[in-house]
């Protein structure tokens, strides 16, 4: 299974989108309780990060696809529609 998920940070309210076929273990690393790039956006950006949308696809192609119409203009106003005002 791949999830395309998005967090945020509740220091700075950034949000992030991405993909990953394990979802425990990547918010995890976003979280620094595993090994991460230091120069990652989520390194720079400091969290606690919180998971607050995600979506699973049986094929990684499909989710690599719904990962980058989440990133858009248009996708990013749909993550922010579900925090609310």
């Amino acid at each position: 299974m791949f999830y395309v998920y998005a967090i945020k940070s509740e220091s700075s309210g950034k949000i992030y989108i991405g993909q990953t076929a394990n979802l425990e273990e990547r918010i995890k690393r976003h979280n620094k309780f595993l090994p991460i790039r230091n120069k990652s956006y989520t390194f720079k950006n400091q969290g606690p990060w919180k998971l607050i949308y995600k979506e699973e696809y049986s094929i990684r192609k499909e989710a690599i696809k719904r990962e980058k119409e989440l990133k858009s203009f248009r996708g990013r106003n749909f993550i922010k529609s579900l925090l609310g005002p």
